[in-house]
């Protein structure tokens, strides 16, 4: 019954500062309305997973995850060390993909995952 993935939507206490980061950091287009819509591609795949509460694959305090599927994810390396970005984990390669982790303004953990 699903087709996909409709949104994803979360409070800030700095938008301003938070809009212009994703915009910079991650090349959002955020429109006036203080979002964007992400046309899929094909090849792209949206996950949808549960973690345990006390799961340790990122942190509790935080309740969701955003993970970015990228085309190049050494390219978004060299991006962020451009722009003064630093890594919050380094890059990861396992049997899923490529994954490095950064922070958002406002601490949120942010999954980049090259497929």
């Amino acid at each position: 019954m699903i087709k996909g993935i409709g949104g994803v939507f979360w409070r800030t206490k700095n938008l301003d500062v938070v809009k212009k980061w994703y915009s910079e950091v991650l090349k959002i287009e955020i429109d006036n309305w203080n979002g964007t819509v992400i046309t899929p591609q094909i090849g792209n795949e949206t996950i949808f997973s549960f973690f345990a509460e006390n799961d340790s694959y990122f942190p509790a305090k935080q309740q969701v995850m955003l993970n970015f599927q990228v085309h190049n994810l050494d390219e978004m390396i060299t991006h962020l060390e451009q722009i003064g970005v630093p890594l919050v984990k380094e890059k990861e390669v396992s049997e899923f993909g490529k994954f490095i982790w950064i922070e958002d303004p406002e601490g949120r953990l942010v999954e980049l995952w090259e497929k």
